[in-house]
């Protein structure tokens, strides 16, 4: 299960980016392919919201990455950490939900709930 949830988490950015496709269609006719990240920074609302959680799940992999290197240095890839590895899950995708919609105090306490989640993983680990 938690490696399942690790490739949840490293296709999450994936799906973001590609999700900005329409929101580029929609204000500029077209995806630049040839400059995506320029024509990234330009885009508004609900396209720049989506880019913008994208780069944050991006800066979430790694947070979850290491996390769970610690945990596998110390032997505890087992039950232990699943449940916290589900609740990471969940509040990413709840994050990158409520990002979309625009809801900034639901945002950060669903980053909150993951930050404390894979807090709680390397807890355990290291202790």
């Amino acid at each position: 299960m938690i490696y399942y949830c690790l490739t949840i988490i490293l296709l999450m950015p994936i799906i973001l980016a590609l999700g900005s496709i329409p929101f580029r269609i929609q204000q500029f006719s077209m995806a630049d392919l040839e400059r995506p990240r320029e024509q990234a920074a330009q885009l508004t609302d609900a396209g720049a919201r989506i880019v913008h959680a994208q780069n944050n799940a991006w800066e979430a992999l790694i947070i979850f990455t290491v996390a769970l290197f610690i945990a596998s240095q110390n032997a505890m890839l087992g039950d232990a950490i699943v449940p916290a590895c589900i609740v990471f899950v969940v509040a990413r995708f709840c994050h990158a939900s409520f990002y979309l919609m625009g809801k900034g105090v639901l945002r950060f306490l669903s980053f909150l709930t993951g930050l404390g989640a894979a807090l709680w993983i390397v807890g355990v680990s290291i202790f």
